[in-house]
């Protein structure tokens, strides 16, 4: 039953500003309570400091799930549009720079040897040979 009203949650793109809006609301709340617990760090009523500290670590909590949930969300927005080829799909042009740095990050450095190791080697597959 569809009326043509839009939810908050129709798109990923719309669940992504949701998110994002409740984030920065949680943002706000944390600063509100990290006030309130340097506020009362120096008060004679140590149970409402630790329940002003209990709140602050969920608070801190919270804000980084939502962080992780708007990151999820955006690579879903990503993958979809993979997906459905929402994309351009022109040429992928790779800068030499970043294709030495994948290089590097993949393959192991080279092995140099020095030339003692090289003559050991050989002597080593050779043991009546001597070395020049």
């Amino acid at each position: 039953m569809n009326h043509g009203i839009e939810t908050t949650f129709d798109s990923i793109e719309s669940a992504h500003e949701f998110v994002g809006l409740l984030t920065e609301a949680v943002i706000e709340a944390k600063r509100d309570i990290d006030a309130d617990v340097q506020r009362e760090s120096g008060s004679t009523f140590p149970r409402r400091l630790e329940a002003l500290r209990l709140a602050l670590y969920n608070v801190e909590k919270l804000e980084f799930y939502m962080n992780k949930s708007r990151r999820i969300l955006n690579d879903l927005r990503s993958l979809r549009r993979l997906l459905l080829e929402e994309r351009t799909a022109g040429p992928l042009t790779v800068q030499p720079e970043s294709i030495a740095k994948a290089k590097a990050e993949i393959l192991p450095p080279p092995v140099i040897s020095t030339p003692r190791a090289q003559m050991s080697r050989s002597n080593a597959r050779h043991p009546g040979a001597v070395a020049a």
